[in-house]
């Protein structure tokens, strides 16, 4: 036998080997990818978060300056930069637009998917990994987030690593040998700060400012006692502040300490004030996260009484994800602006005590009782009701519009929206969903009643963003973000006037102007040198105070809502 031949049969089985050992990642990797991937960009970017963030990284590429975060090509406090980065990096790949945008988060639930499956895997087994991806792959806000442009889904995967491995540093500490870790704590300890960092770098401190907090619980319920050696928490906390220093440093060196100082200053607001008008009442994140995580909510209420652990880790983590869980919804019904994704952290601990309960009926040491399945049928079919009878309303919305008072609201419903009623397909596959789970639990086949859930569940939310997403945009910000796109932009400017949106940064191409007055919203709407034709945009319901206030703007029209004035250069 040759030597290129025997190489041959050597390479042979080494793929064979690693297809074999990561098998599973794979195929977890192969389904999230067809989910995750296709038709990020059918529809535009929606105000605020993903416009603004798009914004930001479009702007970095169009100036070539990475390291300053600017919207309006004006310096910006509100985030650190690492989310800008991948988003930037993906408008090199795929050029400026919404599918660029999204990416990131694509690739981010790839990744989370099989990092779930892993650390489920090294806690339990494998069914209890495939679970615990599988819970978190069939809950609907958890994977509407990788369909999405927010900076979310990153900040809290590396949380979520940093937090894990500084339990895996102390759980080294104690030599616990049934867990086969083969590092030193030193090593988790510093992997644990470096994801933490980047988490920093993501969001801000707020991260090691979590993390922090569950350890305080932990050390409490631990009665005081160091559970944990100091230097494992200064290595941890050294390389968290090292790695965020990589750009906090080298910003303040460069620009001064405004940055950071207003930065503070802003997030000090968020917790005091309801910012941007995004208050909300007191139990607002555990509605959230009951209806949004379903169905895997339901499961968790069961997890959180699992007792029945063969090893102090399991129990412990179990512990860990409990602290996590409340400790995400205690801190954000504090903070006074509510805000949908703020509790999304909260995802994780929430679909892990899921997996528990699932793996517990899946080996028949526990079973699903009367009220989950009561609690499965009322939310499930809740959604599932309110996604059939959508469409059908919508087909008959003339007889609807009377009941609505608000005149921008109204004005909205006048889009030009195609409803077929095939729509409600979204509805009654949940429906069915639920219906079949319950049926194949119980004929004692568990697995595959949680396996139709969890993927009928997913489909759900995939045909639903396909078949409402398009036209829920187009009937709310598409006749405004249109009127944009429309425009010529080397020979005007266009802003809004009486409501906020990014939409004029990002979908008029701005680029960099000489005039600094151009930065001032002020000369756009009253300034009587202005240099170019500007274009506003209002809303209807605000149309006649617009017109008592910029006296010398020609109304040139309306859709949808939405009111386009012009004020004609000098």
């Amino acid at each position: 036998m040759s030597l290129s031949t025997i190489t041959k049969n050597q390479s042979k089985t080494e793929e064979t080997s690693f297809f074999a050992k990561y098998k599973v990642q794979l195929i977890i990797a192969l389904i999230s990818a067809v989910f995750y991937l296709p038709f990020l960009g059918g529809v535009h970017l929606f105000d605020w978060d993903e416009i603004n963030f798009a914004e930001i990284s479009r702007e970095m590429v169009i100036m070539g300056e990475y390291l300053k975060v600017h919207v309006d090509y004006e310096p910006f406090w509100e985030k650190p930069p690492l989310f800008f980065w991948l988003q930037a990096l993906s408008m090199h790949l795929f050029g400026i637009g919404e599918y660029a945008a999204r990416f990131p988060n694509a690739i981010c639930g790839i990744v989370t998917l099989v990092v779930l499956f892993n650390i489920g895997k090294k806690l339990k087994d494998q069914l209890f990994g495939i679970l615990w991806a599988g819970a978190y792959f069939g809950s609907i806000l958890p994977a509407l987030y990788f369909k999405s442009g927010i900076i979310d889904p990153w900040f809290n995967l590396f949380i979520l690593l940093g937090m894990y491995n500084l339990i895996l540093a102390y759980w080294k500490q104690k030599e616990i040998d049934v867990l086969v870790l083969n590092r030193k704590p030193i090593y988790y300890a510093v992997l644990g700060g470096f994801y933490t960092g980047l988490a920093m770098l993501t969001k801000g401190p707020v991260a090691i400012l979590i993390i922090g907090l569950c350890f305080g619980v932990y050390w409490i319920m631990q009665k005081f006692k160091l559970f944990i050696s100091p230097k494992s928490v200064f290595t941890f906390i050294l390389i968290s502040c090292l790695t965020a220093l990589s750009w906090f440093g080298i910003e303040t060196i460069i620009n001064g300490p405004w940055f950071v100082e207003t930065f503070v200053k802003y997030q000090i607001r968020l917790f005091e004030t309801k910012d941007a008008g995004h208050g909300g009442f007191f139990g607002y994140h555990f509605v959230v996260i009951l209806i949004g995580c379903f169905p895997s909510s339901i499961f968790a209420l069961k997890g959180m009484m699992q007792k029945n652990f063969s090893t102090f880790y399991e129990k412990d983590f179990k512990i860990w994800m409990n602290i996590l869980l409340w400790t995400i919804l205690i801190l954000f019904t504090i903070v006074q602006s509510k805000i949908v994704h703020y509790s999304s952290m909260a995802y994780f601990p929430l679909t892990y005590l899921a997996a528990l309960s699932v793996y517990e009926i899946v080996n028949k040491r526990e079973h699903l009782t009367g009220w989950m399945k009561n609690m499965l049928y009322a939310i499930g079919g809740l959604i599932g009701f309110i996604l059939f009878i959508t469409p059908l309303a919508y087909m008959n919305i003339d007889k609807i519009k009377p009941l609505i008072k608000d005149k921008f609201t109204l004005a909205n419903l006048n889009a030009d929206v195609s409803v077929s009623g095939i729509e409600s397909l979204s509805g009654i596959i949940l429906i069915a969903s639920i219906i079949i789970c319950i049926y194949q639990i119980n004929k004692q086949k568990e697995l595959i009643g949680f396996g139709v859930l969890s993927i009928g569940t997913a489909l759900t939310l995939q045909l639903g963003l396909i078949f409402y997403i398009a036209k829920a945009e187009k009937i709310s910000q598409n006749a405004a973000v249109e009127f944009i796109k429309s425009l010529d932009h080397r020979n005007s400017y266009v802003v809004t006037k009486k409501y906020k949106s990014y939409a004029p940064f990002f979908y008029s191409e701005m680029i960099p102007e000489d005039r600094h007055e151009k930065y001032s919203r002020d000369w756009l709407h009253y300034g009587k040198d202005i240099d170019k034709d500007v274009y506003i945009i209002t809303k209807i319901h605000k149309q006649e105070q617009f017109e008592k206030e910029i006296t010398d703007a020609i109304r040139i029209g309306e859709k949808n809502g939405y009111v386009f004035y012009k004020r004609e250069a000098n």
